[in-house]
């Protein structure tokens, strides 16, 4: 896998408002927060691979479509999927894969949380 998809990914991910990335687990597995909620987290090692909170219902229409997208490792099954970033796809589809866990999250603050977010624009 190519440290451009990478660094494209990771790029996307720290572009959302408020979001921030730390090491809280381990050396290997970097988490993406916003007001201190998880929407991804990226496994550093190879493969090369991204857990991404998701809408359960599309969650198991991806699962079936894709073989590199199975439940989340070590995560709620229903609310979240592992995706294997082998490049078969365009960036496009991860970018969209992260927008779509990154609101998930975001839907779910509270209004003041909702609110000092687009306090930032």
């Amino acid at each position: 896998m190519s440290d451009k998809y990478r660094d494209m990914i990771m790029g996307h991910a720290l572009s959302k408002k408020k979001a921030v990335s730390s090491f809280p687990f381990d050396d290997t597995t970097e988490v993406f927060k916003v007001s201190g909620r998880i929407f991804m987290l990226v496994n550093n090692e190879e493969p090369f691979e991204i857990s991404l909170k998701c809408d359960p219902q599309r969650a198991v229409e991806l699962r079936s479509m894709f073989g590199f997208i199975r439940p989340g490792y070590h995560l709620n099954k229903k609310h979240w999927i592992t995706v294997v970033v082998d490049g078969s796809m365009g960036i496009g589809f991860y970018e969209e894969l992260i927008d779509h866990s990154y609101l998930q999250v975001v839907n779910k603050l509270t209004r003041a949380e909702r609110d000092e977010l687009r306090d930032t624009e």
